[in-house]
């Protein structure tokens, strides 16, 4: 099973996808965990990245797409994945396409958690203040709010264009919310 999952900052991604991979034993890959990952270890990718996300911007397309690239081929990606937080952009979404096919994978759902921004905003920076995170401020919480809805959002008509997107609400209680999702995954991926 092959999941992505979208939705704007601060909606739940991380908390229902870990939960997701734990029921169905797949592999949970976060663009964020994977970035933050390679900051740490000072890759060429990391350093690259680290220069975006200190802005409050998006990592660009071709270092995404060459992270994923390099993740979705090792061999603890073959029995399945959810994709947090990737793909980002249409021609992420492209590049993640040619990517799949050249190693026989195909995407079964896609799941949108949404979400009111106002509530978003105040959840983000609760975290921030909880975690120390530089990326939770509110200025960077506003940029990157926008950054979503300019640029990931159209990815939401891409999918539903494939017959692939799922909506499911992302307020409310975790298990919840986690239910609603496992429910509509059975049914369709």
């Amino acid at each position: 099973m092959n999941l992505i999952f979208l939705g704007p900052p601060g909606v739940g991604k991380g908390t229902q996808a870990k939960l997701l991979c734990e029921k169905y034993s797949i592999l949970h890959l976060s663009t964020g965990d994977l970035l933050r990952s390679e900051i740490i270890e000072k890759t060429e990718i990391g350093n690259l990245a680290k220069s975006f996300i200190d802005k409050g911007e998006l990592a660009t397309d071709d270092v995404l797409l060459k992270m994923m690239n390099n993740r979705l081929k090792k061999d603890d990606a073959q029995n399945g994945y959810l994709l947090d937080g990737f793909p980002r952009t249409i021609p992420q979404a492209h590049g993640l396409e040619l990517t799949m096919k050249q190693i026989g994978h195909k995407i079964d759902s896609v799941i949108s958690l949404i979400a009111d921004e106002d509530e978003l905003i105040n959840r983000l920076v609760n975290r921030g203040l909880k975690s120390g995170r530089s990326d939770d401020s509110i200025e960077i919480i506003r940029n990157r709010q926008q950054i979503y809805w300019n640029q990931t959002s159209p990815l939401l008509n891409y999918y539903e264009a494939m017959n692939l997107l799922i909506n499911v609400d992302g307020i409310g209680k975790i298990s919840d919310i986690n239910n609603e999702i496992v429910r509509i995954v059975n049914q369709y991926a």
